[in-house]
């Protein structure tokens, strides 16, 4: 399928991020020992890890302020005893996904854009994540399922985007994403791939020059969206990894989710924005929390969204304020707040 050179930088080996992943944090107690934390925090952690285990790659790790508890990278992903509460209007399946899966591994619920599950693996776990409770081996597909839901994509005209999420798509081998871009791009009804990752930001070094490679050889047009929270995940590695994807011709944008404790602020926000901008990235979304089981603590409520919205808008030009929303089941589209 890849036909054209994107011309590069000089690259780390195409297995090293995959090295990084295997490599990553996969308890609290490690997680804690590398930033100088106290062993004290460990029982809390321990409740929240049962429920929901910890990942952290440690190029992730290294932009975190060593001896904070309360730094703001660390307290998305370091569990907490505080994902066991049971909270009225929190549910396992906020967006009722389950409603919406004409195929495996298929979501439908937008005119003209379909997500396609890639992967249920994520190289973070976000303590806030929506699908924690996902049933990915549902959607894990076998060749057989992959021609059932590639053929939906092929009977219905309407779609012009297809997004790959997960799960992380961009756990999946290149070869794979190759794959299934060649197949994609022979629906003639489809002009745009959209892809929904994190990767890039815990693991810059997953951009190599065959991933690029990937996304820009195919007549589709391929745009990136970004989940950066806070101006602090966006180190010079990062940064670079962004500027090698605007080279090649993705389109970046960033959605953020507004957390309590991480960029609650009208700081935080301004610095974010900001710091996107300098990396190529044009601010996209600005989600309040998806009420998911494990997360409550998370909660910004809407008056206070939009008061940090109202006094962002006066700060920074429109085009450099995201939009504030909320994803809300059975509706056709976003609820822009």
């Amino acid at each position: 399928m890849i036909t054209r050179t994107v011309p590069l930088v000089q690259v780390p080996a195409v297995d090293d991020w995959r090295i990084q992943l295997k490599q990553a944090y996969r308890t609290p107690a490690a997680l804690l020992d590398a930033l100088g934390l106290p062993a004290t925090l460990m029982a809390d952690a321990g409740q929240g890890h049962a429920l929901f285990s910890t990942r952290v790659p440690e190029a992730y790790a290294r932009r975190m302020r060593p001896g904070d508890p309360n730094d703001p990278l660390l307290r998305q992903v370091l569990p907490t005893g505080r994902e066991t509460e049971q909270v009225a209007g929190f549910t396992q399946d906020p967006l009722e996904e389950a409603e919406h899966t004409p195929a495996p591994g298929i979501i439908h619920k937008y005119h003209g854009r379909v997500l396609f599950i890639v992967s249920g693996a994520c190289a973070v776990n976000c303590r806030y994540c929506f699908r924690r409770h996902f049933p990915y081996g549902e959607h894990t597909l076998s060749q057989a399922q992959w021609d059932e839901s590639l053929e939906y994509l092929r009977r219905d005209a309407s779609l012009r985007e297809v997004i790959l999420s997960g799960g992380d798509p961009l756990i999946a081998p290149d070869n794979y994403l190759d794959a299934l871009i060649d197949k994609l791009e022979r629906i003639p009804h489809l002009t745009r791939l959209r892809v929904h990752t994190r990767l890039p930001v815990v693991i810059p070094d997953r951009v190599t020059e065959q991933l690029l490679k990937v996304l820009t050889s195919s007549r589709l047009k391929p745009v990136m969206v970004l989940h950066i929270n806070h101006a602090n995940e966006i180190d010079d590695a990062m940064a670079h990894a962004c500027q090698r994807l605007r080279a090649a011709g993705v389109t970046l944008l960033n959605q953020s989710v507004l957390l309590e404790g991480v960029n609650d602020t009208v700081d935080a926000l301004e610095a974010l924005s900001e710091r996107l901008f300098e990396v190529d990235v044009r601010p996209y979304y600005l989600h309040v929390l998806d009420k998911v089981d494990g997360a409550a603590h998370f909660h910004v409520s809407d008056a206070r969204a939009h008061e940090l919205m109202d006094a962002l808008q006066a700060r920074l030009p429109g085009f450099l304020v995201p939009t504030l929303a909320r994803e809300e089941p059975n509706r056709p589209n976003k609820t822009r707040l």
